[in-house]
């Protein structure tokens, strides 16, 4: 054949694929001939990307009117090749009767709230953000964080750091401030003025009772808090503890764990559902904006609406870029973004600046490619 179409299976099916139909599978993957798959590759489920059985590998598949999940939720985007989305007549008003929750994340989900410098503004209006820093021997964390929330528009950036770690901070900082803290007592006093609307915290900052007092000082103050890392560990043992910290909270509180640190914080919740609907209980359990990092991210809210991003290349996977993304995501906040479009932007401009940093990329790069990203975005939103 000189190419094999598969139409064998589309959106709706839900049991294992047997039998014969699985033996003409295994020859099409075996084949030459290139394959196109109508809809979806026969074998994924269209609702979170999983193999039912076996699947067909296309290079290209072809769907109508939106994507669905399988498409960018892996392994479903592996089998899926490139994908097409076809206009058939169906009209745009038919999403009012589906009310989707689930998005593709592109710029054009969030790129009409994204925050522009006004010509008449001044660095205060952009925002303040405030990076906790671990003691002396890992505070490099902190400075990868503080240069994403920078770089992303944050009009200052500060790094709250042990005494310890002042010096080993001064000796790399320029642009961004420093200031002592050397316990909870520190932070809330650094977090009463009101300009400093922005804490990122979590990143090297160590595992234990220091860092839960160290979070529960930033989540009773009126900043916006991104916790990672660390900070989300901290409670691996009472999570509720956690929750109910946010629960009095009126301001945006945003958690980036990665599977590791997600499966510590929600253990019922890993792996026994989807991707996608793991996420979502636990935006809704603890009242958190979750961002769940992998090659596909998922960025849930708490009201149920979920973002999903597929533009992060496998160079991504580096020590040090969660940091940087935690950065980014509070330096959006600090602009005043609204929670799940900042947690949103953050991840996909994360994956531009990537992109634009290109192969061999370390985390240090990220920062620095952030101008060329938000240039290609911006210039894509005026044309």
């Amino acid at each position: 054949a000189d190419v094999i179409i598969d139409a064998l299976f589309g959106a709706g099916l839900d049991r294992p694929i047997e039998g014969t139909a699985a033996l003409v599978i295994a020859a099409a993957n075996e084949g030459s001939a290139p394959v196109v798959a109508v809809d979806l590759p026969s074998g994924i489920n269209g609702r979170d990307g999983s193999v039912l059985g076996t699947a067909i590998r296309a290079d290209e598949t072809v769907t109508f009117f939106r994507r669905k999940p399988g498409h960018v939720l892996l392994p479903g985007r592996m089998f899926a090749g490139r994908v097409s989305v076809v206009d058939i007549g169906i009209e745009a008003s038919a999403l009012e009767a589906i009310r989707p929750t689930i998005f593709h994340n592109t710029p054009d989900l969030w790129r009409a709230r994204y925050p522009r410098p006004r010509i008449d503004a001044h660095k205060y209006d952009r925002g303040h953000t405030i990076v906790v820093s671990g003691p002396m021997a890992h505070t490099g964390a902190a400075r990868l964080a503080a240069r994403g929330a920078l770089r992303i528009g944050s009009g200052l950036v500060t790094v709250a750091a042990p005494h310890d770690a002042l010096a080993v901070h001064a000796a790399q900082l320029t642009a961004i401030m420093l200031l002592q803290m050397d316990g909870p007592v520190d932070l809330s006093d650094i977090l009463r003025d009101e300009r400093r609307n922005s804490v990122v915290m979590g990143p090297a900052l160590g595992v234990g009772d220091r860092t839960k007092a160290l979070v529960k000082a930033a989540l009773e103050a009126d900043p916006a808090v991104v916790l990672d890392a660390d900070a989300l560990t901290s409670f691996s043992a009472e999570p509720t503890d956690l929750f109910k910290l946010i629960a009095r909270r009126t301001v945006p509180t945003v958690l980036t764990p990665h599977a590791g640190e997600f499966a510590r914080l929600f253990p019922d919740l890993a792996p026994k559902q989807s991707k996608v609907e793991r996420t979502r209980a636990a935006a809704e359990r603890s009242g958190a904006v979750v961002v769940l990092k992998g090659p596909d991210t998922i960025v849930a809210a708490p009201n149920g609406l979920v973002a999903i991003a597929d533009n992060a290349p496998p160079d991504l996977a580096t020590a040090g870029s969660g940091d940087v993304l935690a950065g980014i995501i509070a330096g959006l906040l600090a602009q005043g973004m609204p929670d799940l479009d900042a947690a949103a932007a953050g991840v996909w401009m994360h994956g531009a600046a990537a992109r634009v940093a290109g192969r061999g990329l370390i985390s240090e790069d990220l920062p620095e490619a952030l101008p060329g990203a938000l240039t290609q975005m911006l210039r894509r939103s005026a044309e």
